[in-house]
């Protein structure tokens, strides 16, 4: 049976007392224990500050109250009171020192399995067929897969699924250039950008070639077997691509997670003769559509989700919502999640509406998970010099060169180790870039942080873990003994490593990956402080030194399982 976390064990204790003290219920979730931020403490309670509101009474009067039927004497020493109502709990040396001993031989590092799995359809990355992946798509693929990460590490079931531009009415443009101009080689088309802009030129001025394009469309969609072998040419063609990219980035998708927008094709007359059968539907223009409730624009006019175009073509918003419900109805997925940018909210708010209206998401949690752009340095969505959308295989490139250069100004490793470690280093920077921050807010990429050896960055947490390991090396085989806290930086560094798991529950139910990063940075910032103040290898006495090697032990694993939950290496040497 586990044991639970520090902040759950208070909690449990607090509402107790609550019950007793004042008849009052609550769940262990409500208690309001957190961190505390004062030298000296090391969580505080402010339940009593809300809970004076509501039952009328001063707050520090409900605090003395909790406190006088707290039995809490086996973990802290008897809370202070402070300021108009909060609790003050340090933790009983001998109870921290027990806890942190236990993680030792605990694989997860006191982080359980959830009791109650879920099913969750995870939508991320989606590229498009006949176009390179270019920087947009970094946060897509490295937000989802971090997502996919702690959501499979928490217990739930994970079903990615890469949503492929691979469908629609440039397809008859791009089949027809290919049979025009067949790749010349073995390796297949080269540069996908501009085999793409190729053909758009052609389109744009060969009336016969346009023509033919358009004609070549329809015999796509009524399902020509000559023309889909050619379009299949082109759907593999890409993936291999795109799976070099997601090779070097380290993002577990794979061919079988492929569900681009032409697998929903043979569903989308049915939800539309669903949704008309059921009312939803009226007619605008000419086009089906779906006003769903709520939705205006600026001058108060319904917003109208458009499900079948005017021509009997169909949108984007027809794709999205048979998506939702083949993965809700035939896959059985007790939660949607969708890993796009920001700019989309209202259109997946509006489509998920749709889908309530319809049916679709009983007992279903359908979640939009937004996030901001990349910026160059001017402030200004990352292009080119020329303008141009940056090519992520280029970027993934030049991260990994500079990286090159980081690790060769004091790497003592051989050629070809340096060349793995400026892998790991290049990619993880580009990555931890990205996952530190707030995943709603735009970033800046810019090289000389994301690469610096201080501060937030995967560099120093890669730095970190790479000085312990030596330590560790150097400390040889040791015999176990009791972890003792008798410093006050063994203590903080205790305390800190007993939070991981609070750190991955709080990143994992609010999809929130920076919130790991940070504390995987106050981790290594905290070991270091530690390290300073408490010699390893040189400690007073051998129980010491056993004990203060089994404390960097489970920092170097801490580093290592947080950033692999965020896809990153941990290289043990750099």
């Amino acid at each position: 049976m586990r044991k639970p976390e520090v902040s759950e064990e208070l909690a449990r204790r607090v509402v107790d007392a609550l019950h007793h003290a004042l008849d009052v219920d609550l769940a262990p979730q409500d208690a309001l224990i957190a961190v505390s931020t004062r030298d000296g403490v090391d969580y505080q309670c402010n339940l009593a500050m809300s809970l004076g509101k509501r039952l009328g009474r001063p707050p520090r009067e409900v605090a003395s109250a909790i406190v006088a039927h707290l039995r809490i004497d086996d973990v802290a020493e008897p809370p202070e009171i402070a300021g108009p109502g909060f609790l003050n709990f340090v933790l009983r040396r001998e109870w921290l020192e027990d806890r942190v001993a236990a993680l030792s031989d605990d694989a997860r590092l006191g982080v359980d399995p959830v009791t109650e799995p879920r099913r969750i359809a995870l939508d991320y990355s989606s590229p498009n067929v006949a176009k390179e992946m270019h920087v947009g798509h970094l946060r897509s693929s490295v937000i989802g897969d971090a997502i996919s990460r702690l959501l499979r590490f928490a217990g739930h079931e994970v079903l990615p699924h890469n949503h492929l531009g691979d469908w629609g009415t440039p397809f008859g443009m791009l089949i027809e250039h290919l049979l025009d101009e067949p790749p010349a080689g073995p390796s297949g088309i080269g540069d996908l950008n501009a085999f793409y802009q190729a053909a758009r030129r052609k389109f744009d001025s060969d009336e016969a070639f346009a023509t033919r394009s358009r004609e070549r469309v329809v015999k796509l969609q009524s399902g020509d077997e000559p023309t889909l072998a050619t379009w299949q040419e082109l759907v593999d063609e890409s993936t291999r691509h795109f799976n070099d990219v997601y090779h070097l980035l380290g993002i577990a998708l794979t061919d079988a997670d492929i569900y681009g927008e032409s697998f929903y094709n043979p569903y989308l007359g049915k939800v539309v003769d669903e949704l008309e059968a059921d009312g939803l539907t009226e007619l605008s223009d000419g086009a089906v559509c779906v006003f769903p409730e709520g939705f205006h624009n600026r001058e108060g006019d319904r917003l109208p989700l458009i499900v079948r175009k005017s021509d009997g073509g169909y949108g984007y918003a027809a794709t999205d919502l048979a998506t939702a419900k083949y993965w809700t109805t035939e896959r059985g997925a007790t939660d949607l999640l969708y890993v796009v940018g920001t700019p989309q909210a209202q259109h997946f708010a509006m489509v998920f509406a749709v889908c309530r209206a319809a049916g679709w998401l009983e007992g279903v949690h359908a979640e939009h998970i937004g996030f901001g752009s990349v910026l160059g340095a001017d402030g200004k969505v990352m292009r080119t010099r020329a303008g141009e959308t940056i090519k992520l295989a280029d970027l993934l490139a030049e991260a990994v060169s500079q990286a090159a250069d980081v690790v060769a100004e004091r790497s003592e490793l051989g050629a070809d180790e340096q060349r793995e470690v400026a892998r790991a280093v290049g990619i993880g920077a580009v990555k931890y870039a990205d996952l530190s921050g707030d995943r709603e807010r735009d970033y800046v990429f810019d090289w000389d942080r994301m690469l610096a050896k201080d501060g937030n960055t995967s560099v120093y947490l890669q730095y970190a873990h790479a000085r312990i390991e030596s330590i560790l090396a150097k400390a040889g085989e040791h015999d176990t003994a009791p972890v003792s806290l008798g410093q006050p930086a063994e203590r903080a560094l205790a305390l800190t490593l007993l939070r991981f798991g609070e750190a991955v529950r709080s990143a994992t139910v609010t999809y929130a990956p920076h919130k790991l990063c940070t504390y995987l940075y106050d981790t290594a910032v905290t070991f270091s402080r530690f390290y300073e103040q408490c010699p390893v290898l040189s400690a007073e006495t051998p129980h010491l030194r056993a004990s203060r090697v089994q404390l960097a032990t489970l920092t170097s694993r801490t580093l290592v399982l947080g950033l692999e939950l965020l896809g990153i290496e941990a290289p043990r040497r750099l």
